[in-house]
């Protein structure tokens, strides 16, 4: 599932007028501010009410329960991510690598709930968070892959070493949040320099997938 194919509960309901879809679109930015460093279970629906100076009906109206709010909002937030980091294909190679890093950790650093959630898949075992975490994956591959080789349709060994390290970037990433003793410039570029091992990786088993210049030893 891509991080397109929203679930019914956070796909944008059809209201009939912009005024409705502006609102809702509102009520999302809200949610946005209020589970950013919250966690789902902390927030009631009272609570995010009263802090949205709203109705409770009204959030009932558009998202029809609680985690249909927090869903839609998660898929908000994280479709900023994934536009931003597969936009602007005409930039460098390295460029376009640190440039999709900075967004990433500013999205952790700023949204760490939000983050943390996605990550570990949501209250509980969420299938439709993990849905969404799945889309940031295959988006940040398909990204560094167009970047990389200059296509997205990879073979299953290129494919793996790259999604592999976008798996250590989670880890790593939730660990800087929860002890930010590095930079976020300093962290970006270890991120980049960990992707160009990977690269390197790829290329010694499958020469087919050479590393991009930036990713070499001997540039």
């Amino acid at each position: 599932m891509k991080i397109s194919e929203q679930s019914d509960s956070a796909r944008p309901k059809a209201r009939g007028t912009e005024r409705s879809l502006a609102r809702r679109a509102e009520l999302i930015a809200i949610g946005r501010k209020l589970f950013a460093d919250t966690s789902y279970d902390t927030l009631s629906m009272d609570d995010i009410a009263r802090q949205a100076h709203v109705a409770k009906g009204l959030i009932y109206y558009y998202f029809q329960s609680k985690r249909g709010y927090y869903l839609a909002i998660i898929h908000d937030s994280v479709a900023d991510l994934v536009n931003f980091a597969s936009s602007e294909i005409e930039l460098e190679q390295l460029d376009r690598v640190h440039r999709t890093m900075e967004a990433y950790l500013r999205y952790a650093e700023h949204n760490q709930a939000a983050f943390r959630a996605i990550v570990s898949g949501g209250v509980g075992f969420d299938a439709e968070v993990h849905a969404i975490r799945d889309g940031v994956r295959d988006a940040i591959v398909a990204t560094v892959a167009e970047g990389a080789y200059g296509r997205t349709d990879i073979s299953p060994l290129a494919r793996m070493g790259l999604f592999s390290w976008v798996c250590s970037v989670e880890g790593a990433t939730l660990d800087w949040i929860d002890r930010p003793r590095l930079t976020r410039d300093k962290m970006r570029e270890l991120l980049v320099k960990t992707l160009g091992g990977a690269m390197r990786a790829i290329e010694e088993l499958d020469p087919a997938y050479p590393a991009p210049g930036p990713a070499r030893r001997d540039t």
